[in-house]
């Protein structure tokens, strides 16, 4: 066995170019790069002789990469960086500095202009035959389609920073993109969220939206059901069989008017419903219902209450009740009154095509769908 050593650096080709290169070819074959070089303009000076597209060849690659840092992308790539551009048609690489100053002067028209273009190409090429966009079967088997509408969130530690006469005020380079907000299990001080719109029997990804903090939530939703729209238009799908799984974070009345009268179940958190006499008269009966989680074995009794007056406006919505003891620790969500725990659920789903426990259970994740935005929020960090 003969072994041959040398001093000169002979860089490995990364293992993920070979991924960009299949779906930067079938972009390129289906006219998408050539749509983002002619619909989508964004001039400014100290850009030189870049385009959009060759900043988003960068993001591309560095998404499709899974490098964990820009600055790692960037190293990886240098030596097949002209290789790596050519898929794209283009001849140099921006630099790190240039794409970062692109990122902080683009304008939201331009960011409209390339999620129009994006939802627009998913839209004009149909699933395959073999394919179908999927379906939830009631109780009455009618088939309803699922969208997902969740908020992923990456939360940032700040360090203590010197505060002193002697020092210039302190800037915080993450200050405009993120902000004080909910953190919910992850560590930091300031936290950033990103609202995605979610097919959930394609995992097709219909949007994104993201903001400093909690995020605009109230006009990502309004966005959310644009979208949603749009692709039930391209697939003739009734909107009177189509239901919104929404998160905790849309859990009052005020959003009912941003959903343009779909269907929808979601978490609720405006708890002052339970003062309500319909509602401690309902609680003083018999459960409809119990729900056994299938992991941890929570029981939960559950109440079905319809045409409870929600919001400020006083919209009629199904509202699930949910209860069981507390525990010895604070539970995570709900609100704990004389030892008992309560959740809420609203909904406008027909009594008849889905019980109680169907609604509490299409939103604890029993539809599979959470798992999708869980592996989402993992890439997120």
């Amino acid at each position: 066995m003969n072994i041959q050593t040398s001093a000169r650096s002979v860089p490995s080709i990364p293992d993920w170019f070979g991924e960009i290169t299949l779906i930067v070819s079938h972009l390129q074959h289906q006219g998408v790069l050539t749509d983002i070089s002619e619909q989508v303009r964004f001039a400014r000076r100290r850009f030189g002789r870049y385009e959009v597209i060759d900043f988003l060849a960068v993001l591309f690659g560095y998404a499709i990469s899974g490098e964990r840092t820009l600055e790692g992308f960037y190293e990886r790539l240098q030596p097949w960086e002209s290789a790596f551009m050519a898929l794209f048609g283009r001849d140099r690489k921006p630099s790190r500095a240039t794409l970062s100053r692109f990122l902080a002067a683009l304008d939201q028209t331009a960011v409209e202009a390339l999620r129009t273009l994006f939802l627009e190409d998913l839209l004009a090429r149909s699933l395959e035959k073999e394919e179908q966009t999927g379906g939830l079967t009631d109780r009455t088997g009618t088939q309803w389609l699922v969208f997902d509408v969740d908020g992923t969130r990456e939360a940032a530690r700040q360090r203590a920073l010197p505060q002193t006469p002697d020092r210039p005020a302190a800037q915080r380079r993450l200050r405009p993109l993120c902000a004080p907000g909910y953190t919910g299990r992850k560590r930091g001080e300031v936290v950033r969220t990103r609202t995605t719109v979610l097919q959930a029997h394609t995992h097709q990804w219909l949007g994104t939206d993201g903001n400093p903090g909690n995020g605009e939530y109230r006009a990502e939703l309004r966005r959310a059901v644009a979208a949603i729209q749009s692709y039930l238009k391209a697939y003739q799908h009734p909107d009177a069989c189509t239901l919104l799984r929404l998160d905790g974070q849309y859990g009052t009345g005020a959003v009912l008017a941003d959903l343009a009268g779909l269907p929808f179940v979601m978490r609720g958190r405006d708890y002052q419903i339970l003062k309500r006499t319909e509602i401690q008269a309902r609680l003083k009966l018999p459960p409809d219902q119990h729900l056994t989680h299938p992991e941890s074995g929570m029981v939960r009794a559950l109440y079905d209450c319809p045409d409870v007056p929600v919001g400020p406006d006083g919209v009629q919505c199904r509202v699930v009740v949910a209860t069981h003891p507390a525990g010895e620790k604070k539970s995570p969500v709900g609100v704990t009154r004389s030892g008992v725990v309560y959740e809420l659920f609203f909904s406008r789903l027909p009594q008849q095509a889905f019980t109680a426990s169907d609604v509490v259970a299409l939103y604890l994740h029993r539809g599979a769908f959470e798992t999708a935005l869980a592996d989402e929020d993992r890439k997120v960090a």
